[in-house]
């Protein structure tokens, strides 16, 4: 349904991004933030399913600093690479290509983020410091940034089995952002990945339909 564009960022270097567009006038623009596994097939399926709903969706391929055309899989040695990639990348030149991706779809209208796993994070950061309405995805690297004044809203998903983020991580958020929406899963890690171990069908159908309210509601009315 998309198609890979080359993205201009804040530094020299161009950087690839998937791009899909809605069937007709969009009701916004969604910048789609990766897991540590790259812009794979999994990811360029969620972006096309946020165009398929009404929304220009952009996903950044953020590794492309580093190495062109990442696309890792879900074993060891995959989770081993993604966890090196993110360390050298860094959440602040991820956090700057957000907001080039957002840029280049800014004639979709308003602009939102939702991130995943390590995105899930970038999604807040870009909630909190570009002023961009989020959807946060079980962000396990979360809590250094909660106390920062946020900008626009943020709307949490986690999972109530995931050993990564445990109850009083959650309930951090709850006490340091609480006006924000937050919800709870019974399910693991990773549970919107429909490609995994982790998911699960119920949680994952539900998170979306709460993620799709919340861009209706700050960005294709406007509020």
């Amino acid at each position: 349904m998309g198609h890979t564009i080359s993205l201009n960022t804040t530094r020299t270097q161009c950087i690839g991004a998937y791009l899909a567009q809605p069937a007709g006038k969009p009701k916004g623009g969604i910048v789609v933030i990766q897991e540590i596994f790259g812009v794979n097939a999994h990811v360029r399926s969620v972006t096309d399913r946020f165009a398929e709903a009404g929304y220009t969706a952009i996903a950044p391929c953020f590794f492309d600093h580093l190495e062109t055309g990442v696309e890792l899989g879900y074993d060891e040695a995959g989770f081993t690479r993604g966890r090196a990639l993110v360390a050298e990348l860094g959440l602040d030149r991820a956090l700057e290509d957000v907001a080039s991706a957002a840029e280049a779809i800014a004639s979709a209208g308003r602009i939102g983020t939702v991130g995943y796993c390590w995105g899930g994070t970038v999604a807040l950061l870009a909630a909190l410091r570009l002023g961009l309405p989020s959807v946060s995805y079980y962000g396990a690297r979360n809590l250094p940034f909660l106390g920062e004044k946020p900008k626009a809203p943020v709307m949490f998903h986690f999972g109530e089995l995931d050993k990564s983020i445990p109850p009083d991580m959650v309930q951090k958020h709850r006490e340091m952002l609480p006006q924000m929406e937050l919800f709870t899963y019974p399910a693991d890690h990773a549970f919107n990945r429909d490609v995994g171990d982790h998911y699960d069908e119920a949680s994952a159908k539900l998170a979306y339909q709460r993620t799709l309210a919340f861009f209706d509601k700050h960005l294709a009315h406007g509020a």
